[in-house]
């Protein structure tokens, strides 16, 4: 082996997951366990979510050491998501962690669940490095990035109510589709035609400038309004159940729309053409196209696997990396945070 070997270590919402990582790019075991529960629901339930973690995270860690046949007492360090999420999931992670890296006498790293997310792809892609524009999408968070270099983080948008992934569930919902509705939609679209209705831009207007504090923002809670008045009037004309790959078709491709215009003028502004997708909603095959389609040939999509698009041990484990080989070590009091600072992150100047 080459380079410190880490355990990582997520749990901020409904995946239990665990990795092995030696040195950069070196995955030795990698498990991610998906909690089915929340379909009942149509959604995440916290205290569900951080008991699930709780039953599960021991067989978890156990099985991904298997895979990488690797004891505890090879470790170099563990990292764990120490927020942003869910408060009782996390709090499952942070603990298990803190015990285990006191036990053996290991340093313990603390990582931002969205920094894991833009090491996603570095895991698979050597090139996924900055610079870059990032765009991170996930169920509980969009954000659009400058990354310089690794670490440090210009914040250029971000969502002013529901994030992108929060809305393709609820449209996902509304439709009658399953739990998580992000991968449903998507697979209802294709069936669908996206110009057979016309749904809102949210923020996104001719109008605008780069001074404009609606220029690089979001905002999904329009377009959900959009889609729920679209829904009940279909439904009550009994047209509904014939018009729902229509309507999915729709509401996919207005917020791939407003993701990739916004991500666009950031590549403009900051003359990078390099885009990074992060974030379960960075799956989203349309997404991927249409970035890639606006980019044009002189530009580059950096982009992980579907698995690693989702919230997973690995990324936290190659993050958790980049910050212990900077000397960084959390503290004894380390606790889980639901809104825990993104590190290295300033916004940019108007």
């Amino acid at each position: 082996m080459s380079g410190p070997v880490l355990l990582g270590l997520e749990t901020s919402c409904d995946e239990t997951s665990a990795a092995v990582l030696c040195g950069e790019a070196d995955l030795l075991g990698h498990v991610i366990l998906s909690q089915d529960v929340h379909q009942v629901y149509g959604g995440v339930v916290p205290e569900l979510a951080a008991r699930a973690h709780l039953q599960r995270i021991d067989e978890v860690v156990a099985a991904t050491l298997d895979q990488a046949s690797t004891r505890l007492t090879d470790l170099d360090a563990l990292a764990v998501t120490a927020g942003p999420g869910l408060i009782g999931a996390l709090l499952v992670g942070v603990s298990w962690a803190k015990a285990a890296a006191f036990a053996l006498d290991r340093p313990l790293v603390a990582v931002h669940h969205m920094e894991a997310h833009l090491f996603g792809p570095v895991l698979e892609d050597p090139d996924a490095h900055p610079p870059f524009v990032a765009l991170l999408v996930s169920g509980g968070h969009t954000l659009l990035l400058h990354a310089p270099k690794w670490g440090d983080y210009v914040l250029l948008g971000e969502t002013r109510d529901d994030a992108a992934g929060e809305a393709f569930d609820k449209v996902g919902k509304m439709l009658g589709l399953t739990y998580p509705g992000g991968p449903a939609v998507e697979r209802l679209a294709q069936e669908g035609r996206a110009d057979r209705f016309t749904l809102p831009r949210p923020m996104v207007r001719g109008h605008q400038t780069p001074d404009d504090d609606e220029w690089y923002d979001f905002s999904f809670s329009g377009l959900k309004t959009a889609v729920a008045t679209l829904v009940r009037t279909l439904d009550r004309d009994g047209t509904l159940e014939r018009e729902r790959p229509h309507v999915a078709a729709a509401f996919q491709e207005a917020a791939v729309d407003v993701l990739v215009t916004k991500t666009m003028r950031a590549v403009d502004q900051t003359g990078c053409c390099r885009v990074l997708l992060g974030g379960g909603v960075s799956a989203n095959s349309r997404l991927r196209e249409e970035t890639a389609a606006r980019l044009g040939p002189n530009g580059s999509v950096l982009i992980a696997s579907p698995r690693l698009s989702l919230d997973n041990g690995a990324m936290v484990a190659r993050a958790g990396l980049f910050r212990f080989m900077r000397g960084e070590r959390a503290e004894p009091d380390l606790s889980a945070h639901a809104s825990l600072p993104f590190p290295g992150l300033i916004r940019r100047r108007r």
